[in-house]
Parts: structure tokens; C-alpha cells; sequence
């Protein structure tokens, strides 16, 4: 595993890039993120466009269930800053916001699902684990109760 760039020595929680699908997800992710205590949180909402092919939902419903997923991680990190991406890939989205917003890691919570919804998919996690140009930190899955 290779170290930082450029042999910089930087706390992996210095300003973590959380991606944030709805409001109840960002609301757990952010409660997942908590007990780690970050010293900055960037949320990030990826509103899914179809270059070329028609959106999956309006624009404006995208932003709106953002502008509702970036008051949910507030609710836990009040000075949380939050960035939208407007593409098809969520992968490359993700990445490409960590670069703009100089995350120092990137933590999610899994989704979950079967594995033919993982194959069907592309395996979103395999790809954001084994693809990243920093830390990417897996937080505990959701518990029932």
C-alpha cells in the first residue's frame, strides 16, 4: 500500500467525503461516522444524469432529496460543507469530488443488497475500494434496532 503523496503525513480524518444517497441514509451514515469524531465532513449527494438517456428522476427532485441528505449529515455534523456532482458514473463521481474538495478519506456505509444487484451494479464497493487514490473507510452497516 502506498503512503500519502508526496510524503505528506495527513490525519486520514482531517476532512472525510461522505457520499449520501437520501435523507435516511445520510442521516445513518453520519450517526455511522460520528463516533470517529472527523475533523471536517464534506457530504456528497450524486445526482445520477443520463447523457443521453433520460434522467432517472427530474433534476430538481435530485436536488431537492440532496438539499434533504446534506440537512440530515448536519443534523450530526453542523459545520459539514456539501458538494453535488451531476453524473452517470457514481464511481468516478465520488473520486473526482474528493479531488475538488481535497478529501482526505472517504467513508461510506454499504448499501447492502444480494449479490445479483451487486453484479448487475458493477459492484459499486468493490470498485470504491480497490480503485481510490486515498483512504476509503467502510463504517459499520446499519443495526436494526
Amino acid at each position: 500500500m502506498n503512503g500519502p503523496p508526496d510524503g505528506e503525513n495527513r490525519d486520514v480524518l482531517e476532512n472525510v467525503l461522505l457520499p449520501v444517497a437520501n435523507e435516511r441514509d445520510a442521516i445513518n451514515t453520519a450517526k455511522a461516522l460520528e463516533p470517529y469524531d472527523p475533523a471536517h465532513v464534506t457530504a456528497l449527494h450524486v445526482v445520477e444524469k443520463g447523457e443521453g438517456v433520460p434522467d432517472k428522476t427530474p433534476v430538481s427532485q435530485s436536488e431537492e432529496i440532496a438539499a434533504e441528505s446534506y440537512a440530515a449529515v448536519r443534523e450530526v455534523f453542523p459545520d459539514a460543507s456539501d458538494h453535488t456532482e451531476y453524473r452517470r458514473n457514481l464511481v468516478n463521481a465520488i473520486f473526482d469530488a474528493a479531488e475538488e474538495v481535497d478529501a482526505s478519506a472517504i467513508a461510506y456505509q454499504s448499501r447492502g443488497g444480494n449479490r445479483l444487484i451487486q453484479f448487475l451494479s458493477g459492484d459499486t464497493t468493490l470498485k470504491l475500494v480497490t480503485n481510490a487514490d486515498r483512504p476509503v473507510i467502510a463504517l459499520p452497516a446499519e443495526t436494526e434496532g
